[in-house]
Parts: C-alpha cells; structure tokens; sequence
C-alpha cells in the first residue's frame, strides 16, 4: 500500500528557524554606531566634538545618516527573504515556484470588457505546492505526492486530506473555498482524473476521491469593554480578528475552539467575552471541516 493515513504536508515552514542572514535593525544602535564614528574622526582632527546635542546641525546629519542605512539594510534584508520560499512574495515567489516546475494558479480570468481584474491563487497557497512539488516526482504514491497533484487540480481546491480506509486504498478529501466547501462533481472529476493518471497512481492503488463534509457551527460572543476603551475601535478589531482566526480553521481536521475564539476577541480594549456560541469546541475529523454559517460579535457595554 503506497500511503498510509498521516498528517503529512511538507516541510512546515513556520518552524523553521529565522534566517542568519536576516538582521534585526535597529535605529538607536546604528545611530550610536555613526555618532561613536564621527566623534573619532573629530578627535583625529583635533576637533572636540566629545559633547554634541541634538539641536546641533552635525546631530542631525547623523540622524540622516543612520536612517539611510537602516534603509539599506532593511533593502538587504527583504532580497535575503526575496529568495526563500517561505517569505518570498509574488513575483519573487513565483520564480521559486518556476524552480519546481509549479505555476501559480488563476482562480478567475480577467475580463476587460466588464472591469473584472485576474484574481490569482494566494501566496500562502503557491508557497503549500512548491514545498510539496518534490514529492510528485515519485511514481510510488507518496502521500505528499497525492497531496500535490490533488491541490493542483483545480484553482479552487484550497486542502485536501489523504487517508488509507483499508489496504490498496486512498481516500482523498477535497476542501473548496466557495460556500461550505464541498466541491463541486466537475471538482471531484477533475481531481479523480489527474490522481488516476498513469504517471501518478501506483498500479495497486484504489483512489477514491470525495467531498469535505462541513460541520455547521454559529458564533454568538458578547464583548464587555473597560470604561477608557473606545468601543467602536475595539469592537471592530475584534470581529476582524475574529474573522482572520475563523479562516485559519477553515481546514480539514483543523478544530475551531472555543478558546481560540474567545482569544481572538480579546483585542485591547475588551475586559471580558461572553460566548453562549458554540457551547463546545467543533473538532472535525480527517474528511470534515468547520463551516462557520454566522458570527454575530455584540456590544455589551462597559465594565
């Protein structure tokens, strides 16, 4: 049997350690650093500059100084990250995909004649198969390879799950991002038609491929806000953080709890969150995902 059921998604790229070549600027210190210079050179000079204030004319071509190198470096650092698949955006990250012979998707087509712009697959998402690409090249049916091919298949797929329900066979869940994310049959058939090609199933390998089962759930949270809070504002970044933390979740197996819940709505500003909705943590399995149909954040006052 060439897979066998696992988590398995790549390397995962936020546990890797912050790159070396990547400096952690600081304004102060190179200001410091220019500052210690010029008062050498003033003193090689016979100049005595040991006091300098900030008024001073020569304090603030220093300031200039200091800010155009930390601009510089900030220059080199964004090209350090420009040429690594977990930082690289766009275009930068687009050459790295070319790499493995991965090509962002279009999700839809531009349409001049109507103002519609080409809306492309997300970068996050590009970044996923580019990790996974190796993994196709191996005609004995790993895991990763399945993965692969199966969320390239469509621009719309955005997860898919692999699992072996019995010896010989796989069972490839696909997630999509429109409605509750069940795909599609021209989804699922495109997807059955790219894992059963010659050159990617394994001769032993029974693929079945269906569609995620969503588990309906409802958000119902009451914020109460300190008494110097402006409430608008935090009200506002908290269903926004609330909404970024839903999207997160909305994957296969991935459960949506409600501590999450409550911690992203714990913006600045909040003293406490009442959360009625969901009563219990949603905690889908390997073929399920959570499919928020409503979040409704209220104002509850002040402390």
């Amino acid at each position: 049997m060439a897979v066998a059921s696992s988590d398995f998604s790549g390397v995962d790229l936020s546990r890797l350690p912050a790159p070396d070549v990547v400096e952690t600027l600081s304004f102060e210190t190179l200001l410091g650093q220019w500052l210690t210079s010029f008062q050498g050179y003033c003193t090689e000079a016979g100049i005595d500059y040991s006091a300098i204030l900030e008024s001073d004319p020569a304090y603030k071509l220093l300031e200039a100084g200091a800010y155009r190198e930390m601009v510089l470096r900030q220059r080199v650092n964004d090209a350090a990250r420009a040429v690594m698949v977990a930082y690289a955006q766009g275009g930068d990250l687009d050459q790295l995909a070319a790499l493995m012979d991965v090509e962002r998707e279009i999700l839809t087509p531009a349409d001049p004649a109507n103002g519609i712009d080409e809306i492309d697959e997300a970068d996050d998402d590009l970044r996923r198969r580019t990790v996974l690409a190796p993994q196709s090249y191996s005609v004995a049916g790993p895991e990763g390879a399945y993965l692969f091919h199966a969320l390239s298949a469509d621009p719309t797929i955005t997860d898919v799950s692999i699992d072996s329900p019995s010896p010989g066979q796989v069972l490839v869940t696909v997630l999509v991002a429109d409605g509750n994310g069940t795909p599609a049959q021209a989804v699922l058939d495109a997807v059955t038609a790219r894992l059963n090609a010659d050159s990617i199933r394994p001769l032993t390998d029974e693929v079945i491929v269906a569609g995620a089962v969503p588990l309906d759930y409802a958000i119902a949270a009451t914020l109460t806000f300190f008494s110097s809070a402006a409430r608008s504002v935090a009200l506002t970044a908290a269903q926004t953080a609330l909404a970024a933390y839903v999207a997160s979740c909305r994957k296969l197996g991935v459960a949506v709890t409600r501590a999450g819940i409550i911690g992203a709505l714990m913006v600045d500003g909040v003293e406490n969150v009442a959360l009625p909705s969901p009563p219990a943590d949603i905690v889908p399995g390997k073929q399920q995902v959570g499919n928020c149909t409503a979040m409704t954040v209220t104002d509850g006052g002040t402390v």
